[in-house]
């Protein structure tokens, strides 16, 4: 007999088993229980099985809901229930529709909002709830809580959504536009395609033959038929993926941005600025401070982006960034809910509503909002001779706008692509995210490389970055990809912002638009945000090429629809700057006194 035929097991759990900080330990005050494999129906028929943590002691608490679709029982899980628990919460952990336990079909990201609303309802209307429901969880148990939250469950109290994405289609499946390869098929296709997850690294281990390794499984073309390269069947979801290639209604219909002013309860995001969501993380504060359906929801609205990836970390890409760069969420995450769920006065109200961490100085700011009022969007132009390919060459940037026009050549080569090296990227390899030095990529004749002179004064951004891109290429459609750099004394190239666009996209992500061979056209990139201090004696970088891969698929340049191409062309590429092609990155400037 399994553990299914004991709905009401109870597991008592002493604190003393966890090893926690001082500050949690003086906050225990209960040992407490695990109802396992609880039925949660929703009104479809459907059931979906949760394990409920509690305090021994019989009462009515304050509710945690987390709804994943990676197991009840993956590691870490249990620890962090057990502590909400231990705090005097109850906390329903269930595995999502499809997943593990739960009934029904899979399909990601399309039940969520739906199951959320019923589940969080279930949850308030139990006899250890109080009534009051907050939602917790990262990435996409993250999305999980936007989508619920965005239906405006009578009980749901507040929300603490992480690392998460607020438009499946514009910050997670895409970036301009460009496919996310290495991220949708490790995750799509390898990881999540069965109801149990299977192993991250399982492309990458020594066992595996060649034609099975992620270098080569991922230069498979067509795209359409990569599902197969892994020994699935055809996967349904990653298919839809491919032929839903624009924000068309079958992305619209699940995107939480296009909901987030429905909410009426405080959020509380938090991110990497190297974290694949780091967009969707600053998108959901942004909504909810400025577009809160309740009073409540805005003044309520919390943000903190630290120098991480996908969690909070001391050092990341190869940077230490101090003891003090780590914030502990499990934490925060308590005084959140206390403040909410609890009414305890512990002066979350009073703080500044945003926390992000300077790169460069290494240090905290609160702000009073995002973006900082005061920015100062300051345009640094491209300029050469003609002669930007690579770091060798004579590419610069000046904050004077050139007055002579001028250009820069090079040949886009899809069989030929440049390696992805460090960036916004998720969850190892086989593009393992950061800030990574670029020298590498930067002897490339085919990265255009622009650096200013050596700072005399320090300069401090914080902010979405963009580019104005003036730019031709010789074939219906291509990438542009940007990065923004700083430059170390000891020469080390240190990414601080990336974007790309796939030119199809150019008359916005909703429309494919293909281009006129050899014209110019002005291209705006929305790069990631970030915050960084360009210190005395460093310098500002900027890599333009066409091709991150395989963290973005290769644009074939034939401009056929996504994930049919079988074939490639070579492109040839113009990037002009000065006159009145003047191409500029544009960085959200600071009034920072360090």
């Amino acid at each position: 007999m399994t553990h299914r035929h004991y709905p009401y097991l109870f597991l008592i759990l002493l604190s003393s088993f966890f090893l926690l900080s001082d500050n949690l330990q003086a906050q225990i005050t209960n040992e407490i229980k695990v109802l396992r494999h609880q039925a949660v129906p929703m009104s479809d028929g459907i059931n979906l099985y949760a394990d409920v943590y509690l305090p021994v002691k019989d009462g009515k608490y304050p509710t945690i809901v987390v709804r994943t679709p990676y197991g009840v029982q993956r590691d870490g899980m249990h620890q962090t229930m057990a502590k909400l628990a231990e705090h005097g919460y109850a906390v329903v952990l269930q595995d999502v529709r499809g997943r593990y336990e739960s009934e029904g079909f899979w399909d990601p990201f399309r039940d969520e909002a739906k199951d959320g609303y019923e589940t969080i309802e279930w949850a308030a209307k139990q006899p250890y709830s109080n009534g009051k429901v907050g939602t917790q969880g990262g990435s996409y148990l993250g999305h999980n809580q936007w989508a619920a939250a965005s239906q405006k469950p009578p009980h749901l109290v507040c929300a603490f959504p992480g690392v998460a994405s607020t438009n499946i289609y514009a910050n997670w499946l895409t970036m301009g536009g460009a496919y996310r390869l290495s991220f949708n098929y490790g995750w799509g296709v390898v990881r999540m395609p069965h109801k149990i997850m299977l192993p991250q690294y399982w492309h990458t281990a020594d066992y595996i033959s060649e034609n099975l390794k992620y270098d080569n499984v991922l230069m498979h073309l067509p795209l359409m038929t990569g599902d197969l390269e892994s020994g699935n069947e055809a996967i349904k979801h990653y298919r839809d993926w491919l032929t839903h290639e624009s924000y068309d209604e079958y992305w619209k219909s699940i995107s939480d941005e296009e909901r987030l002013d429905q909410i009426t309860v405080p959020t509380h995001t938090y991110g990497g600025w190297f974290d694949i969501f780091v967009q969707g993380t600053v998108n959901g504060f942004v909504a909810m401070k400025n577009h809160g359906a309740t009073k409540e929801a805005r003044d309520g609205a919390r943000m903190i982006i630290g120098p991480w990836g996908h969690g909070p970390s001391k050092a990341f890409g190869g940077i230490e960034f101090g003891d003090h760069a780590y914030v502990d969420l499990r934490q925060r995450e308590l005084d959140f809910f206390d403040f909410h769920l609890k009414g305890i006065d512990n002066g979350l109200g009073e703080e500044k509503p945003v926390k992000i961490f300077y790169m460069g100085v290494n240090r905290w700011s609160g702000e009073d909002n995002w973006p900082i009022p005061g920015t100062n969007f300051t345009d640094l132009y491209l300029q050469s001779n003609g002669d930007a390919n690579s770091v060798r060459g004579g590419g610069h940037l000046s904050f004077s706008k050139p007055a002579e026009a001028g250009s820069d050549q090079y040949r886009y080569d899809p069989d030929f692509p440049v390696p992805t090296t460090g960036g916004n990227n998720c969850c190892g390899t086989p593009t393992p995210a950061g800030p990574r030095d670029q020298r590498p990529i930067e002897q490339r004749e085919d990265v255009l490389v622009y650096t200013s002179d050596f700072l005399k004064d320090s300069i401090s951004i914080a902010g979405q970055v963009k580019m104005k891109l003036f730019a031709a290429t010789d074939g219906p459609d291509t990438d542009w990809m940007i990065k923004l750099v700083d430059v170390h004394p000891d020469g080390y190239a240190m990414p601080v912002s990336e974007g790309i666009l796939r030119a199809r996209f150019h008359e916005g992500l909703d429309k494919i638009s293909l281009l006129n061979p050899n014209q110019t056209y002005a291209f705006e990139i929305e790069m990631t945000p970030t915050a960084n201090v360009f210190l005395p004696g460093h310098r500002i970088r900027v890599d333009i090429t066409s091709s991150n891969f395989p963290q973005f698929d290769r644009n074939p340049n034939t401009g056929a629809p996504l994930g049919k191409d079988a074939e490639v062309r070579i492109a040839q590429q113009t990037i002009h700057h000065g006159a009145v092609k003047a191409s500029s990155i544009i960085l959200p400037v600071v009034n920072k006194r360090w």
